[in-house]
């Protein structure tokens, strides 16, 4: 299996998943995408066997699996990594605080208060030769968190939030950042507003060893080189629905070529 944080000193590339299909996780893998993002706050997924099989697809094809669960709740967080998830992307992060009980809820101690049971997929099922220290230990070691930056409020409290012990990367959101602040939503991130805030961000989770997971949207060379070098770290290089509707526009396409041929 491969570990997304060994690679993490490089830039990573990776795709969203909505549509809860293990195939497409498979597929990533193929094609040695580093992460897949599977989507449980917007979509049909939820912390429960669709998801199981999402995250084995992911084990299966050798890309990491990192969960966007519903929300900051410690039961979703835990139930996401017992799973088999290498980490866990929470969205809408606003504050120190609410930052501090996503470490607490997700590192055992000493480094948090992580509730834990051994018959779980991330504990070997409590099978051969496992020690309750080796495995709290090499969860706390391994365990990527990464909350989103995608509110005011967060960038309101940025300092504060990054100081938090435990953060690996931060996931800029320009979509509910746009949102929030009234502004048109721009994925490439070219509105003056996100694109300050995106480097804001950078700049900040740099000066932590903090790495910044980004959206490249269009995803092509040129978005691609201009994204590393404003500091991008972790690249979302496009999303299943995107890659269906690209696929059903060129058939719509021929299709209609074809009929306006024939009249």
């Amino acid at each position: 299996m491969s570990n997304l944080r060994d690679k993490l000193g490089r830039p990573t590339f990776g795709m969203n998943v909505y549509s809860g299909a293990p195939a497409v996780v498979e597929i990533a893998g193929k094609w040695g995408l580093d992460f897949v993002f599977i989507d449980a706050e917007h979509t049909a997924l939820g912390l429960d066997l669709p998801m199981e099989r999402m995250i084995l697809a992911a084990r299966l094809a050798g890309v990491s699996p990192l969960v966007r669960v519903p929300d900051s709740d410690p039961v979703g967080l835990r139930k996401a990594l017992e799973l088999g998830a290498e980490g866990v992307i929470i969205p809408q992060v606003h504050n120190a605080a609410q930052m501090r009980a996503i470490v607490q809820a997700t590192k055992f101690p000493p480094l948090g208060r992580r509730g834990g049971d051994s018959s779980v997929r991330s504990a070997g099922y409590g099978g051969p030769d496992f020690d309750w220290a080796a495995y709290a230990e090499q969860s706390n070691r391994e365990t990527l968190l990464v909350p989103m930056a995608e509110s005011p409020e967060f960038f309101a409290e940025i300092d504060a939030i990054l100081d938090v012990p435990g953060i690996d990367a931060v996931h800029f959101g320009p979509a509910d950042y746009a949102l929030s602040c009234g502004i048109p939503v721009d994925y490439s991130m070219r509105h003056p507003q996100v694109r300050s805030a995106m480097r804001q961000l950078v700049e900040k989770c740099h000066a932590r060893n903090i790495r910044v997971m980004l959206p490249c949207f269009p995803a092509d060379p040129a978005q691609v080189a201009e994204l590393l070098a404003e500091g991008g770290d972790m690249l979302l290089v496009g999303n299943d629905m995107a890659f269906l509707h690209q696929g059903c526009r060129n058939a719509a396409m021929l299709a209609a070529q074809v009929r306006g041929g024939q009249e």
